[in-house]
């Protein structure tokens, strides 16, 4: 069985309860795989990333095996605008879609989840253009100020690893959930001269273990989820807080996944 994402946000517990923490978000047009039903909560595979978690009967769309496959494309389409809306055919309704939301079947201003068809007129994510870099950039600045949220993928709350994964997705890249997962993907740098905009910076605990990650910009510069979306300066020990003045995360490595 599958299903896709048919509102704005939806959040992913930890646990089938409402009570359980938000561990992701799915956002509009994201598809996912439905692996067993425990009373009103489904437990999911999400398509993007494999992540596992539950989400609630309500608040989503079934897809026939046909149908997931269209829609689970990749690199996906997606809105590029900050908040926008998209309208059902059938009866002129409006959802509200953020930043990094995929729009299925995307064509000519139309788009269909399930059978359903909407039609969009905001502004569209380009995926793997002449450069990527560039693209990051540019979509990550979408994300400045967006409050910090553990579990949050969206403008209105997002994690430092949901938004690196926000924005690369926009870009046309898929990377993994969590920071620790996304440190093993791509090819590891052996110097902080050596990063370039667009590079993936982690950074560890005192145990060891990569706790935050950021996308590194021109000019030694760093742009990450910390309380906020917001820029810092990057060097060899880590980024350093610009109104704390002090080290905030000590850098472990740094990873080019283009």
């Amino acid at each position: 069985m599958y299903g896709i994402c048919h509102l704005g946000v939806v959040p992913c517990r930890f646990e089938p309860s409402d009570k359980s923490e938000m561990v992701t978000q799915l956002l509009f047009g994201e598809t996912f795989e439905i692996l067993k039903r425990e009373g009103k909560w489904l437990q999911i595979s999400i398509t993007l990333d494999g992540y596992e978690c539950w989400i609630d009967e309500k608040q989503y769309l079934p897809l026939s095996e046909e149908q997931y496959k269209k829609q689970s494309a990749f690199p996906a389409t997606c809105s590029a605008d900050l908040v926008d809306l998209v309208t059902k055919t059938s009866d002129n309704s409006l959802t509200p879609v953020i930043a990094g939301s995929t729009l299925p079947a995307y064509e000519h201003g139309k788009l269909f989840v399930g059978d359903e068809e909407f039609s969009f007129d905001g502004e569209i994510a380009h995926p793997l253009s002449d450069s990527i870099p560039a693209l990051v950039s540019e979509y990550a600045t979408v994300f400045l100020n967006a409050p910090y949220l553990w579990g949050g993928r969206s403008v209105f709350g997002i994690d430092c690893s949901g938004f690196t994964q926000v924005v690369f997705k926009m870009a046309g890249i898929q990377l993994k959930r969590d920071a620790y997962q996304q440190a093993e993907q791509g090819t590891t740098l052996s110097f902080v001269e050596e990063a370039q905009t667009g590079d993936l910076a982690f950074f560890d605990n005192e145990e060891g273990k990569i706790v935050h990650t950021g996308i590194i910009l021109s000019s030694g510069k760093i742009i990450h989820a910390s309380g906020k979306v917001r820029i810092d300066k990057l060097d060899h020990q880590g980024i350093f807080n610009h109104d704390t003045k002090k080290y905030s995360h000590k850098l472990r490595l740094i990873k080019r996944v283009f």
